[in-house]
């Protein structure tokens, strides 16, 4: 007798077949194949493990909301050196999915104050909701252990290279602040004295 494999979890919930009045519990882990294919898509060197555990809850009748906790393990490249990063996430996510709410249209598109509320969909994709949530809780800028940017400067032969220093409005006040503040020589001032 062999085993049968464990019963496929589902990873994609329709709104309208959901309980109307208990919460739906989901546990989200992809297998290796999937997780090789978001960590191509977020640029992760590696992602080991990936977990978005939580449930689909009613609040009303136009409401539902979902709380969920992601955990995942990677590695990054430092933008410094290029050497892997390891990386863990481990956030709390909570949205509100509300009928019938209308998404502006326009460049000027005015948030909402909970910016967790998202029109109600027909479907939840739960592969969808990790991996939106994982590009946002990851490092902009991994660096490795004692990994520091230098300073380069560039400049033609002849020509003073220009630095940060130099590129900040306000550098040469304060010399310039010097200059006034020292007392003037009266005779050397041609104001004339007596």
């Amino acid at each position: 007798m062999t085993d049968a494999p464990p019963p496929a979890r589902p990873t994609r919930f329709r709104t309208g077949g959901l309980s109307p009045r208990k919460p739906t519990r989901f546990d989200y882990v992809p297998d290796a194949a999937e997780r090789e294919r978001l960590a191509q898509a977020l640029g992760l060197l590696a992602l080991r493990r990936l977990d978005l555990k939580g449930e689909l809850a009613p609040n009303g009748r136009d409401e539902l909301v979902m709380t969920a906790r992601l955990v995942a393990d990677g590695d990054q490249s430092c933008v410094v050196t290029l050497v892997p990063v390891r990386v863990r996430v481990d956030e709390d996510i909570r949205r509100r999915y509300v009928l019938g709410l209308k998404v502006p249209d326009g460049d000027e598109v005015e948030m909402p104050e909970d910016d967790e509320v998202e029109p109600l969909p027909e479907m939840i994709d739960l592969a969808e909701v990790a991996a939106e949530a994982l590009a946002l809780a990851l490092p902009l800028y991994p660096r490795a252990p004692g990994a520091e940017l230098g300073t380069v400067v560039h400049a033609a032969t002849g020509i003073a290279a220009m630095t940060d220093d130099d590129l900040k409005p306000f550098a040469g006040l304060a010399a310039l602040a010097g200059k006034l503040a020292t007392p003037r020589d009266p005779e050397g001032d041609g104001g004339g004295g007596t």
